[in-house]
């Protein structure tokens, strides 16, 4: 199948990438490739690309694909709360436009990265695809009116499928220390603590980006009414968390750490325990492969390899937030997140 992947550089693009085309899909990619300074390693995919703006996208880029996967976006609560106009207009204004011109092209289906965060302050109950929408962030908010108006393209003609993917871990060669289970190992890693800055007692669900992408491929291959503007939860039941279960497994896992909790730690509006059962038995291709223990004992071994130091784990090559503002200060971005100057790709 010819395949457009948005976001293809970015943290779940550069895994989801090499499985596709092993799986022998022609591949696209597109991206405004914000991260280029970021790379973790020498591991970075290369597919025939289309370096562009998500909101700039045209109708000629679609021609003659398939599929759609569309991962590109602001990618986390602190940056979308950097700026929530431009939260909007990258994360669902030009995901929904992404999807009008991808249906006049002719494209037959759009699957979308969508997010657990559109159950927000779900509480303590188990949360499926039919709960309700409680976003809490403008990220979240994004995501939810993104799908809602991918839905109402939906016709015999054009698929969509919303993956609401649960909170993300694992090494890529796009690193992000800005997710849970990457940042408490890091903690632990450089410092020998577990640092928590909630009181702990959040739910979450997690998932490895190696099951995101089976997810992703699953989906793409599944028969048409089987994901025709259908949602799935992507996990596992059991990789529910409490975010100090998951602080106590870092803390088993790298030697010479202890737990420890920010002075001012308390409650966190976001949290939901998802239900991921009805992806397991829709779509059965869908293998995942990765516990959370496991992705602990790898993220210590990636860290151990190169010697990840504090400064580099806090600095603004890996922290999204603090990349971004970074290129924005240097005059390297426009406020609109847009390149002002051609940089060399790294």
């Amino acid at each position: 199948m010819r395949v457009l992947v948005t976001g293809h550089k970015g943290y779940i693009g550069t895994i989801l990438v090499p499985m596709l085309l092993e799986a022998g899909h022609e591949l696209v990619g597109m991206d405004s490739d914000l991260y280029r300074g970021s790379t973790f390693g020498d591991n970075m995919p290369s597919i025939p690309e289309i370096e562009k703006d998500v909101r700039d996208v045209e109708a000629k880029d679609l021609e003659g694909f398939e599929a759609v996967l569309h991962l590109a976006g602001l990618s986390n609560d602190p940056l979308g709360n950097l700026n929530p106009d431009l939260t909007r207009l990258i994360n669902h204004e030009a995901t929904v436009h992404l999807g009008e011109l991808a249906k006049k092209a002719g494209v037959s289906r759009y699957i979308f990265s969508s997010s657990c965060s559109n159950y927000g302050a779900g509480g303590d109950n188990w949360l499926n695809e039919e709960s309700a929408f409680n976003p809490v962030t403008p990220y979240g908010v994004s995501k939810v009116k993104s799908e809602q108006g991918l839905a109402a393209l939906a016709d015999d003609n054009f698929s969509p499928t919303f993956l609401r993917n649960a909170t993300a871990f694992g090494v890529s060669p796009r690193l992000r220390f800005d997710l849970v289970l990457n940042n408490l190992t890091a903690w632990a890693f450089t410092t020998g603590r577990v640092f928590i800055k909630s009181d702990g007692t959040p739910w979450r669900p997690i998932v490895h980006i190696e099951d995101i992408s089976r997810a992703f491929l699953a989906a793409l291959e599944a028969p048409k009414e089987a994901v025709h503007n259908e949602a799935f939860n992507v996990g596992r039941n059991e990789d529910n968390y409490q975010i100090r279960e998951l602080a106590d497994m870092v803390k088993d896992i790298v030697p010479n750490c202890k737990v420890e909790y920010a002075e001012d730690a308390g409650p966190d509006l976001r949290c939901y325990r998802v239900d991921c059962s009805k992806i397991l038995r829709v779509l059965p291709e869908f293998k995942p492969q990765w516990s959370a223990r496991k992705g602990v004992q790898e993220l210590y071994d990636a860290y151990k390899a190169v010697g990840l130091t504090l400064e580099e784990f806090e600095g603004n090559r890996y922290q999204r937030i603090a990349h971004i503002k970074s290129l924005l200060a240097s005059g390297q971005l426009g406020e609109d997140l847009r390149w002002k100057v051609a940089v060399p790709a790294g």
